[in-house]
């Protein structure tokens, strides 16, 4: 395990070189390896140390010395503090360029995949895009405030706007920052969650507390009074393990011309913008008589598949997500879709048919080996590789294209880069794979 230790607060002089995946830049000082946040390419800055382990140091943006002429101000007051985002010093046109570059040098360094075509970029609005926000609620000054983790910390950043996000919640959030002013919710609130719909007009809220002891009814009724806009309301109690509803337990998000139901507890894509152009995205021109979407959520792209397959098979692993995904299925009208509630290794170990094309959108841990390795067996003809991490989809990547000396399965079609995640380093990636001849 590499040692680190607080350094002395000995500034020094680092050029970037060059932006990596985490939000920082990289440069080198001393024969170490520096990451620093907050910077550009190319600048000259002075880097106070945080952290000094025995090849790389951590440290903090003490001074900008020579600025890039690229550099613009933060639109946020808490840009900086707030570790929310990392980017909105940089332009947006040039976000979009640092991503597909560290894309492109992550499936080099990481999976050995050598890709030399072009990285179709899907840009969305770079303000006001998020439709879901998880905000942070502690005392600070004696007064309970709700906000972000500070960057690099379990500090709260308490604020009381946010660009990123979507108005209605932003309302939410300056809505719940007055009730908690005002001492009206239970200081054992923890964790507040809202997710908005396509309109931007309801929401659904998740309260997460210590332990409560209130009504919930009566928690519900002020906060309607409050957020009228609020259509569910779900409450956790962590030490009861104890969940109370308020509402229908779901709200309707309108995406790519299907209505979805999506509940609490289940995953649905953030970026209210992307959202509705997503599965056309991913799917492109994908038509045949069986298709598989593995880590199907709640369906986005199941549904659509439904009406260009003869058979369409979702599987996810998530009880609440399952439960939204056949609902969703029902109400689609398609011929023969069908939802199993499994774990994507547990059913592709069972399944024999070899599918048309197949889509995965795994968790940011990607996909289990087990499952690349079945997956590979089945020789499905085509493959939708929807990715939130670079790293694990380069992984992946490697078992299923191969390299240059032993090449794989597959090859690759095509690479996007869909910016789902504007002002940060988070992108999400979309791989197209052929089967090779």
């Amino acid at each position: 395990m590499a040692e680190s230790s607080k350094s002395p607060n000995l500034q020094f002089e680092l050029r970037v070189e060059k932006m990596i995946y985490g939000g920082d830049g990289l440069g080198h000082h001393e024969g170490h390896t520096v990451f620093v946040p907050f910077v550009l390419r190319d600048e000259l800055v002075s880097v106070e140390p945080l952290e000094r382990h025995k090849k790389f140091i951590r440290g903090r943006l003490a001074r900008v010395i020579t600025a890039s002429p690229n550099r613009i101000t933060p639109p946020c007051p808490y840009f900086g503090v707030c570790g929310g985002c990392h980017y909105q010093h940089i332009p947006y046109e040039l976000q979009l360029e640092y991503k597909a570059a560290i894309l492109r040098e992550t499936l080099s360094r990481l999976g050995r995949i050598v890709w030399d075509g072009p990285i179709v970029s899907h840009p969305s609005p770079a303000y006001g895009y998020r439709n879901r926000a998880q905000w942070k609620i502690a005392l600070t000054n004696g007064q309970l405030a709700i906000g972000y983790y500070q960057a690099g910390s379990r500090k709260l950043c308490a604020v009381n706007e946010c660009p990123i996000s979507s108005p209605i919640l932003v309302s939410a959030l300056q809505a719940l920052s007055t009730l908690l002013a005002a001492r009206k919710l239970p200081d054992t609130l923890l964790e507040a969650e809202a997710f908005a719909n396509d309109a931007d007009a309801r929401l659904f809220l998740n309260l997460s507390f210590d332990k409560f002891e209130a009504s919930p009814e009566k928690i519900a009724q002020m906060l309607r009074s409050e957020l009228p806009a609020m259509e569910s309301l779900l409450l956790h109690d962590r030490k009861a393990d104890r969940l109370e509803l308020q509402g229908p337990g779901h709200i309707s998000y309108r995406a790519g011309g299907h209505d979805y139901r999506v509940g609490h507890l289940s995953f649905f894509q953030v970026n209210r913008f992307l959202a509705n152009d997503l599965a056309a995205i991913v799917l492109g021109e994908a038509r045949g008589r069986l298709a598989l979407d593995l880590f199907a959520g709640v369906g986005l792209f199941t549904v659509p598949l439904a009406h260009r397959f003869d058979r369409v098979i979702g599987v996810e692993s998530n009880a609440a997500a399952v439960r939204n995904l056949e609902a969703n299925l029902q109400a689609s009208g398609a011929a023969s879709p069908a939802a199993r509630a499994s774990e994507v290794e547990t059913f592709l170990a069972r399944w024999r048919e070899r599918p048309d094309f197949v889509v995965l959108d795994p968790p940011r841990s990607g996909v289990p080996p087990q499952a690349l390795t079945q997956l590979a067996k089945l020789a499905p003809g085509a493959i939708a590789y929807l990715s939130c991490d670079p790293a694990t989809l380069a992984r992946d990547l490697a078992v299923l294209v191969g390299s240059q000396e032993k090449p794989g399965p597959y090859h690759i079609s095509d690479v996007h880069l869909v910016d789902t995640f504007p002002q940060t380093y988070h992108m999400e990636a979309l791989v197209r794979l052929s089967r090779r001849e």
